[in-house]
């Protein structure tokens, strides 16, 4: 059986958070979403998921700054963060692992991908 990871998803587009929900769900995950920074760290603190999927382009505070954001906190610093953007610069890829993020995925992106790499990333921290 396959490890069952608290996901949150943050993305402002509700077709793209909606597909990932209904993906990782499918594949045994439990997700919750945020549409926005500030609402992505409330989340964080409130229900500590496993890992969180985080876009780089949301209205008030940007993916970096979320990032940074719980990456100072001890809390929540050691929480794996993909980054999923349709930034593809190696700049903003750089920038997004530099602050901690563990993995980017450039979009568009395959709901397939995703879910091996989330389900790869739960199973190496299971061990």
């Amino acid at each position: 059986m396959p490890y069952v990871a608290k996901i949150l998803a943050v993305d402002d587009e509700p077709e793209l958070t909606e597909l990932m929900h209904f993906h990782l769900v499918r594949a045994g995950h439990d997700v919750t979403t945020a549409a926005n920074g500030w609402e992505a760290i409330a989340s964080v603190k409130q229900r500590r998921p496993d890992i969180i999927l985080l876009d780089l382009m949301l209205p008030d505070l940007d993916g970096f700054g979320v990032c940074e954001i719980l990456r100072r906190d001890p809390l929540t610093a050691t929480i794996p963060i993909i980054i999923i953007s349709a930034w593809a610069s190696t700049d903003s890829r750089n920038l997004g692992l530099e602050l901690g993020a563990l993995d980017y995925i450039t979009k568009p992106f395959s709901p397939q991908d995703l879910v091996k790499r989330v389900n790869r990333l739960m199973q190496a921290r299971a061990v």
